[in-house]
């Protein structure tokens, strides 16, 4: 909510103007929100469990559970921007920007705050699905 708030202040608008996509599955923009979200904490699943596997108990139970996770929750991300890309009007480059968010760790949730206050994931009146 608070990338909202910076977003309205730069660009002058009211609560009422701003329509924020909800977590949901029901529209393009919330499955993208939603993926974003969870390739990030699967990252930090994959991470948490690569440092107990080198460097804590050498077991690699943690990245043997994580790393498919990860991998499914990376490539519905990027399934997620496929979707997205068209009834958001992205442009090549914001959609090369999502693809390459999705490589370093965290950096999905920051495009799609980034996404959010830029107005990329406006929903249209007719709402788009």
């Amino acid at each position: 909510l608070e990338s909202i708030h910076h977003a309205r202040v730069r660009t002058g608008m009211s609560p009422r103007d701003v329509q924020v996509p909800p977590l949901s599955l029901a529209t393009p923009a919330g499955r993208f929100r939603l993926a974003a979200i969870a390739e990030a904490w699967s990252w930090g699943g994959l991470l948490l469990g690569m440092a107990f596997k080198y460097l804590v108990v050498r077991d690699p139970i943690g990245v043997q559970i994580m790393g498919p996770i990860h991998g499914v929750l990376f490539i519905a991300y990027v399934i997620s921007i496929a979707q997205v890309r068209g009834p958001m009007r992205w442009d090549a480059r914001t959609t090369a920007l999502a693809l390459l968010a999705s490589l370093p760790p965290f950096c999905t949730v920051w495009f799609e705050r980034w996404a959010l206050r830029s107005g990329r994931l406006r929903m249209e009146e007719s709402g788009a699905r």
